[in-house]
C-alpha cells in the first residue's frame, strides 16, 4: 500500500473527537499566552476601571448628598430671612402706625391751639370794636347832650372844658346806676 492508504487507513482507525498532537500543543500554547496577556494586561485595567467608576459612584452619590442637605441648610436659612422680614415688617408696620397716631394728636393739638388763639384774637377784636364803639358813643351822647342841655338852658355850651365836664359827669352817673345797659 502507499503512503497515502497507510495514512489513510491510520486516519481512519484515529479517533475523530481527539485533535492532534500538534494542534492540541499549539492550542495549550495559543490559550496559555491569551490567559497571561489577559490574567496580567486586560484583567487589572478593567479593575482599575471599575474602582473607578466605583469611587465616581460613591463620590457621585456622597456629592448628592452633600449638595441636598446644603440645598435643607440654605432653605432653612431662606425661612429663618423669611421669617425674620416678615417679623420687622410687622414691626415697622406697627411704628408707622404709633407715628401716624403721634402725628395726629400733634396735629389735634396744633389745631387746637390755633382755634384757641383765633378765639382770642376774635374776642380782642371784638373787645376793641366795642371800647372803639363805647368811645364813639360816648362822644356822641356827649355831643347830644350838650346840645340838648343848651336847649333846655337856653344858653350856649360851647365850651369845650365845660362840655367835657358835664358829659363825663353824666355819663359817670349814667354807669354807676344798675339798669346801665352795656
Amino acid at each position: 500500500m502507499t503512503k497515502a492508504a497507510t495514512l489513510l487507513a491510520a486516519e481512519e482507525g484515529a479517533n475523530p473527537l481527539l485533535p492532534h498532537t500538534f494542534e492540541l500543543v499549539v492550542g495549550i500554547f495559543s490559550f496559555l499566552v491569551v490567559l497571561v496577556v489577559v490574567g496580567k494586561i486586560l484583567v487589572p485595567r478593567i479593575q482599575k476601571t471599575l474602582a473607578e467608576r466605583t469611587d465616581a459612584i460613591e463620590g457621585g452619590i456622597k456629592r448628592a448628598e452633600e449638595a441636598q442637605a446644603e440645598a435643607q441648610a440654605l432653605q432653612q436659612q431662606y425661612r429663618d430671612q423669611l421669617a425674620e422680614a416678615r417679623h420687622e415688617a410687622a414691626r415697622l408696620r406697627e411704628e408707622a402706625r404709633e407715628q401716624a397716631a403721634q402725628i395726629k394728636a400733634e396735629l389735634r393739638e396744633e389745631a387746637q391751639a390755633e382755634a384757641r388763639r383765633l378765639v382770642e384774637a376774635a374776642h380782642a377784636q371784638i373787645e376793641a370794636d366795642r371800647q372803639a364803639a363805647f368811645s364813639q358813643l360816648r362822644t356822641e351822647i356827649g355831643r347830644l347832650s350838650t346840645e340838648l342841655a343848651g336847649r333846655i338852658v337856653g344858653e350856649s355850651l360851647e365850651d369845650e372844658v365845660r362840655q367835657s365836664r358835664i358829659v363825663d359827669r353824666f355819663l359817670d352817673e349814667l354807669e354807676s346806676t344798675p339798669q346801665a345797659v352795656r
